[in-house]
């Protein structure tokens, strides 16, 4: 089992701040100089600035959703702080448009990061991957992946978020994968349904129900514990499709139809 990492604390170089009810913004921090990812309202980060005496440098977006760009503006306007984001989408700002390919590198956070184009929850979402505040390699999904889950299909179609969701699958499986929202339980319960032998699986869901009970977040994951446990990475696996097949009653042929039935049964899931 690839467990994940051990829940950063303060001072950590990398450290999910909760927002909302179920948000992260995810904080890199190096030599009192900081980033965020997807700050959805700005007074955590602005509180977890003046705790840790940081100065916000940038700001990293995935997608235009506003619980993930609502403090934006506020944190830009306050701090100076440079912002990246999809070059596909409309954002509150952004100071450098992002497309698959592209490359964002702060050196004063050992930031060096590349662009994925991972459309399907929206129709311009970026993912980022590679190094970050010391931190290697460590992967910013925004909704596309989460732990045991995936983001819903509000502008994309199956066919792309398969894709997109196979970017993931090659990357090292020691990659901390950073999701944006703590909807592990959740997820794992349903993924529990789909596949109630997995061993991995089981372990995973009692851990994380350990973590959640201590109110510590389960992430990050990691792509390693992913692979086994999320059934969304698996829809080419002889075994994910014949479950899925089953529950659809009905043969499946590619990949995104086994992911379209998988997402259809996540979404009714009780």
């Amino acid at each position: 089992m690839h467990a994940p990492s051990a829940p950063a604390g303060v001072g950590a170089p990398l450290l999910p701040l909760p927002a909302f009810s179920d948000n992260y913004i995810w904080l890199l921090q190096r030599q009192g100089m900081a980033a965020v990812v997807d700050p959805g309202e700005a007074e955590p980060v602005l509180r977890a600035l003046r705790d840790g005496g940081l100065q916000l440098r940038a700001i990293l977006l995935t997608h235009h959703h506003n619980d993930h760009v609502g403090g934006v503006l506020e944190l830009s306007r306050a701090t100076g702080a440079v912002v990246y984001g999809p070059a596909g989408e409309t954002l509150p700002r952004c100071d450098f448009p992002l497309k698959e390919g592209d490359r964002v590198s702060l050196a004063e956070l050992e930031v060096d990061m590349g662009v994925l184009d991972v459309p399907g929850h929206t129709a311009g979402h970026i993912a980022y991957f590679g190094r970050a505040a010391g931190v290697e390699p460590v992967l910013f999904c925004g909704d596309t992946l989460f732990a045991g889950g995936c983001g819903r299909l509000f502008e994309g179609t199956p066919e792309q978020m398969t894709h997109s969701l196979s970017k993931f699958v090659t990357l090292p499986a020691e990659t901390q994968v950073c999701c944006a929202h703590e909807y592990t339980l959740g997820n794992l319960r349903w993924a529990l349904a789909v596949e109630p032998a997995n061993r991995t699986l089981q372990q995973w869901y009692q851990r994380a129900q350990r973590l959640r009970e201590q109110g510590l977040p389960t992430l990050p994951s990691t792509i390693g514990l992913e692979r086994e446990t999320n059934p969304f990475l698996r829809t080419q696996q002889v075994e994910i499709a014949q479950i899925a097949a089953l529950h659809a009653g009905r043969s499946l042929t590619s990949p995104a139809e086994v992911f379209a039935v998988l997402r259809e049964w996540k979404n009714n899931f009780k």
